[in-house]
């Protein structure tokens, strides 16, 4: 098959299925005589494992070290436990502070009272706190933000 007809049967886009050949995630495609990429199961199955790491949440290094040991079976596989055992720590962090997002969020709404933008407590509190903490982290994002709670994991 094709990549489109790859992209429609995974539901995932023509550019991402090449993004993951470019990183090694996915094999590459033999071309035909068209020099079109030419698709097979393997790479629908691959691909859905990938998809559904993903949706887990990992990272493609963490999922760059799982596909090592699917296409290796007769390694042992405690490094694939220690990797999720440590996803989980990071899943569980992220838990708290999303949490704690959510309950600075709710404290937030509650001080809108007056109806008005001018006196909105919301906007009042917001603009308090950019001028008290206005920090942006190094990696973009303001404090106690959910992104970038994964550190990398080396590529083998």
């Amino acid at each position: 098959m094709k990549i489109g007809e790859l992209a429609k049967t995974a539901q995932t886009q023509s550019e991402t299925i090449r993004y993951y050949e470019r990183e090694g995630l996915l094999p590459k495609a033999e071309r035909n005589t068209a020099n079109y990429r030419v698709y097979s199961e393997c790479h629908i199955q691959r691909l859905a494992f990938i998809r559904h790491c993903r949706s887990l949440d990992m990272t493609l290094g963490e999922i760059r070290t799982l596909l090592h040991f699917k296409d290796a079976p007769e390694e042992n596989c405690a490094e694939v436990n220690d990797l999720l055992d440590e996803h989980i720590g990071h899943v569980a962090t992220r838990i708290r502070e999303l949490k704690a997002l959510e309950k600075e969020l709710k404290s937030l709404r509650e001080q809108c009272v007056s109806g008005q933008a001018a006196g909105c407590g919301i906007l009042i509190g917001l603009q308090r706190a950019a001028q008290t903490t206005g920090r942006v982290s190094s990696k973009g994002g303001h404090r106690g933000h959910v992104h970038g709670t994964h550190q990398q994991i080396g590529t083998r």
